[in-house]
Formats: C-alpha cells, structure tokens, sequence
C-alpha cells in the first residue's frame, strides 16, 4: 500500500496505518484495527510504501474493509475530512477446514468425547486460536475447580487459566503449572481466544 503525505505537517510516530471491518450497511465490525507503524517520519509530500496487517474479523462471512490512518488518541483521518479511504468488500473464509480437530489442533485434554471436539472445531473455524471450556470434575475437586464448572455458553474475559485447551497448530502458549493433573495455560495476548463453558470435559 502506498501512502503519501498531502498535508503541510510531518508524519511522526503517532500516526500509524489501520483499517475497519463493516457490515452490509456500512456500520463498523471492528473498528480498531491492528496497527501497522510507519517506517518513519513522513515529511509533506513524500509517499511511503506499507505492508499491512490485517486480521480478519469473526465468524466467516462478507464484510466492507476500509483503510485508514490514525493520530493516535486524536482521531481517524477519514474523520477529518481527508481522501475517501479505500474501501473494497471481502470475503473472510473458516480459519481452518478440516474435518478432524487433531488435523488442525494441539489437544491438552486428557480424554474427549466426539461433541466436545465437534464444538471446538466450529469454533475454530469461527477464528479462535485457543478454544477451552469447563470441566466436569469429582466431588472432591469440585471445589478447587468451581471456576470452571460447566455453565451456559461463552464467558467473554474469562479470568482464570484456561484448562485442557485445544490450541490451533503453530500458536504458543504460556504454559503455567497442572492444577490437579490438568494443562494449565494463559490466554494469548496476540489472538483471539474464548472460554466457552457449555464445552464440558470430564475429568
């Protein structure tokens, strides 16, 4: 993508490119996109060329992209009344397609069962990098492991360690210490993950 500087005022490190995803109607998806930072200054007139990253909105669908520039904690350029951004409408494929969870994913659990893979591989495909759920413990660990016990669906910010995790090949983890026996991992900060405690294992 190449970026040029029409306005009378150098580009420093605030300004970085960016870009939203929107739907049919043009309202945004996802408004902040991931940041790519300039290679440096930009003086007035001079055009630099960027590769972008862009990560793809979730679930799978059509979505309008838009590019953009941002001042950070200022504003969005096309905001301020500059050049109409690029805009093209794209089509956001599965994450992954494969008809066995093992093919596309590393499984902590100690055992599965066919429904619980069959959701996490929707999820997956969905976009998620980490996908976990609850788990199903005996009496005498009930306790210990309360906040993992099964419930109604996702649990957005989930605040505990994620626990026997699929975890989509190719994706590092932390790894923390086994909480009675069971993988014990951090969330990942760089891609997306859920929690979704209608997952349950047994364990």
């Amino acid at each position: 993508m190449a970026v040029t500087n029409i306005g009378a005022a150098a580009w420093g490190e605030d300004i970085a490119a960016s870009y939203h995803w929107l739907d049919e109607r043009g309202n945004a998806i996802v408004w902040d996109g991931v940041r790519t930072s300039l290679p440096g200054p930009v003086a007035p007139g001079q055009q630099v060329e960027l590769e972008i990253v862009v990560r793809a909105p979730m679930p799978p669908g059509s979505y309008g992209f838009a590019l953009d520039l941002v001042a950070e904690h200022r504003a969005w350029f096309a905001e301020l009344g500059h050049e109409e951004t690029p805009r093209d409408t794209v089509d956001v494929r599965p994450r992954i397609d494969a008809a066995a969870l093992n093919d596309a994913a590393t499984v902590y659990a100690p055992a599965t069962t066919p429904e619980w893979e069959n959701g996490v591989l929707v999820l997956h495909a969905e976009g998620y990098a980490v996908v976990a759920g609850a788990v199903s413990a005996p009496r005498r660990l009930r306790k210990q492991l309360a906040p993992w016990a099964p419930g109604p669906g996702r649990v957005p910010g989930f605040a505990h360690a994620l626990l026997c995790p699929s975890v989509l090949h190719g994706i590092e983890l932390e790894r923390l210490p086994d909480l009675d026996g069971l993988a014990a991992f951090n969330p990942p900060a760089d891609e997306p993950w859920v929690y979704d405690a209608s997952l349950v294992l047994a364990v």
